[in-house]
């Protein structure tokens, strides 16, 4: 599956062309932050031209968290912005800011983790963001393990071993109905079939069919080695 990822830097998009252009989902920036205010001024036109062109897609919120505690407060709002809405992708975590990482491996972790399962715990599939050499060095192996990962890695064949739902490959893609660059990646897993089934990012599991109803005195004919026989079906 080609994908992209947009934010308001991308400018005003024509998401029929990009549909057109042969893209199978979108990642859309939500915001970044803390703050209600820093919500992606485009996040709501993105969605809406997106879902409209029929292009499957997910969400990801970029963090300056500096604790865990900065973190729920990130995945607070990103709950609020992304709320009453359906993703077919997972949304995402994105964490990548120089004096983040100089936390040390440990309390990089501990950031994701708080941020992570407060959006899991509220109904969403949710992933992690990161470059090829973040994910090897700052991040902890469970983190890896239990959430799907979507790598960033802009070149022609990466060398992560690790496992990727995603793969972000290049920053300057190009697709009809966007100027200028756009962030292109490919897609591995068939995650709107997942998500749904799974009644995950706003997508209800669907109730089990009601089973058909007997009517008292129903007669039932069976066939038993040739010979026919017959009775009434009364309900328990």
């Amino acid at each position: 599956m080609k994908g992209i990822d947009v934010s308001v830097h991308n400018g005003k998009i024509d998401w029929q062309k990009v549909r057109a252009a042969g893209i199978d989902f979108a990642i859309l920036r939500a915001g970044y932050g803390r703050l209600a205010s820093q919500k992606d001024e485009r996040f709501v036109e993105n969605y809406a031209g997106a879902k409209a062109a029929g292009i499957p897609v997910g969400a990801y919120w970029y963090s300056y968290a500096m604790t865990p505690e900065e973190a729920e407060l990130e995945a607070d709002v990103f709950l609020s912005v992304i709320k009453g809405k359906q993703f077919e992708m997972p949304v995402y975590f994105d964490l990548e800011e120089k004096k983040q990482f100089d936390l040390g491996k440990e309390k990089v972790s501990a950031i994701m983790r708080a941020f992570l399962e407060r959006v899991e715990a509220a109904g969403y599939f949710v992933g992690l963001y990161g470059s090829a050499s973040s994910l090897v060095t700052h991040t902890a192996d469970d983190i890896k393990s239990r959430y799907t990962i979507w790598l960033a890695h802009w070149c022609d064949r990466t060398n992560y071993s690790g496992a990727y739902g995603i793969w972000q490959h290049s920053e300057k893609g190009k697709v009809a109905g966007i100027n200028g660059n756009v962030d292109l990646d490919i897609g591995y897993k068939d995650f709107p079939t997942i998500i749904k089934a799974k009644g995950l990012n706003g997508y209800g599991k669907e109730p089990n069919p009601p089973a058909p109803a007997v009517e008292d005195g129903i007669t039932v004919e069976v066939t038993v080695d040739g010979k026919k026989y017959s009775g009434k079906l009364n309900k328990a």
